[in-house]
């Protein structure tokens, strides 16, 4: 009866996660502490004891979203905690990190930035204070996951060294940080054991792993192991085996080391899909942008990987109307993606962000020029994609299944090793030929692909 009673006076949570997936990994952090600590979740900003917003501040849109989600938590609610990359942004009238956050919203109760979970806790104690019996043994061994449970990310490192002209990622989340190799793995194979059937390495700068801490060595399944790309990869690829999943890796740069991982992919042991953010081809325009990197060298080292494992995909983003560029230094832009078969692209206008050292270069051009030029990378990518993925047709996928209502009996969505979630197309499928097959979520299904529709496959499960 005790434990009733304390369950039912448990105090609730609120909890919005904005952003990419790397705040999403520290809301899973901050969600797993309060679970252990005894708090339980709200689905309601009113029916919350507190609530907490972990912030996206990278891009305009972004912020804005951040500002009207605080707003609306705390017309809701009234107590909030803010958390994330928003939280470590300097307002116009102070240079103090957080002044954004309370200049827009003074009533907050706390402001944290990225990667702050003690603070995060800290502060909820002060305003909600914990349960006095946590029921720790309710906390799974994988901790809590804002994915479904068959897929998830493994996030390896914090922060960046490089200081790219359009961005302010280093000023919110700092310099790289790498997690030792031994502590990743371990929170892998729990992941796995838990029966995650994909998982997702990202950081700021997944190629630059352990380059902050010389490559250290750790130990993992009581052999030594360095904190370096080559042998994470090496790892989490004989690990995923074992349990019949998918790694999936993103943010890598295209470093000279990365061609070392590319035979894993010809061989198997890792997914053929790099997530590579070029930004852009034309030398001039990279070295404007600070990128790292041989940006000249790229289409040169993305045919070559094509030679080794010819079944790779490569999705990247770029930046159309950065200040400066001309017309034939974006028309290079197109013919790279054009030459490099870009599988997945996207691509942003330009856009001034505030403390970005980008917003005093010269050069800066209309927006009315800059939105043209997107519009017009848009359809030379989209062109590549759908060419591509018409290649398919025919073509026999193993597909990772997202959802299947009904036992997939009306078919289902799923993914191929093509398609990371949500930022990819998916693999439509149709309803199964044999009135005994069954699609069932977080498992694989064969399928042949039958058509494309737009930026997605339509396959039929055999």
């Amino acid at each position: 009866m005790s434990e009733i009673i304390a369950a039912a006076s448990a105090p609730k949570i609120g909890f919005v996660s904005l952003g990419c997936p790397k705040a999403l990994t520290d809301s899973e952090l901050i969600l797993t502490q309060l679970r252990a600590e005894g708090y339980e979740t709200s689905k309601t900003f009113a029916g919350a004891d507190l609530v907490i917003v972990n912030t996206c501040g990278f891009i305009d849109d972004a912020v804005k979203e951040s500002l009207d989600t605080i707003g609306e938590a705390l017309a809701e609610n009234g107590k909030v905690i803010v958390t994330g990359c928003l939280g470590a942004k300097a307002g116009a009238s102070s240079a103090d990190a957080g002044s954004l956050v309370r200049e827009m919203h003074p009533s907050v109760l706390a402001v944290t930035g990225p990667h702050a979970t003690q603070e995060v806790m800290d502060a909820v104690h002060l305003h909600v204070p914990k349960p006095h019996d946590p029921f720790v043994d309710l906390v799974p061994a994988q901790g809590i996951k804002l994915t479904p449970k068959h897929y998830a990310y493994l996030k390896i490192s914090e922060g960046c060294n490089h200081r790219c002209s359009f961005c302010i990622i280093p000023s919110m989340r700092g310099d790289l940080d790498s997690r030792l190799i031994g502590e990743v793995l371990g929170e892998a194979q729990r992941l796995f054991e838990s029966g995650v059937k994909e998982l997702l390495v990202i950081s700021q700068d997944t190629s630059a792993y352990g380059v902050d801490i010389k490559y250290r060595t750790g130990f993992w399944d009581g052999k030594p192991v360095k904190t370096k790309l080559f042998d994470l990869v090496a790892s989490l690829g004989e690990m995923a085996k074992k349990h019949g999943a998918w790694v999936r890796l993103h943010y890598v740069y295209p470093y000279p080391h990365v061609d070392e991982i590319i035979p894993m992919m010809a061989e198997g042991l890792v997914l053929p899909y790099l997530d590579v953010p070029f930004q852009h081809a034309h030398p001039e325009v990279l070295k404007r942008m600070k990128r790292p990197a041989s940006g000249e060298r790229n289409l040169e080292r993305i045919l070559r990987w094509r030679e080794i494992c010819p079944e790779i995909v490569i999705r990247s983003t770029f930046i159309a109307g950065f200040p400066g560029e001309t017309e034939e230094q974006f028309e290079s832009l197109l013919d790279f993606l054009r030459e490099a078969q870009i599988d997945r692209a996207g691509c942003f206008a330009y856009s001034p962000v505030g403390g970005a050292t980008a917003n005093d270069l010269d050069g800066a051009l209309p927006e009315e020029v800059r939105e043209e030029r997107r519009a017009r990378f848009m359809a030379v990518a989209e062109a590549v994609s759908t060419e591509k993925l018409k290649r398919r047709i025919g073509a026999t996928l193993q597909v990772l299944v997202d959802s299947a209502p009904a036992m997939g009996r009306k078919g289902g969505i799923g993914r191929s090793y093509a398609d990371a979630p949500e930022i990819d197309g998916v693999v439509r499928l149709l309803p199964p030929e044999k009135a005994s097959k069954t699609l069932k979520v977080g498992e694989f299904t064969k399928a042949r692909v039958v058509s494309t529709d737009g930026h997605d496959l339509i396959a039929q499960p055999i």
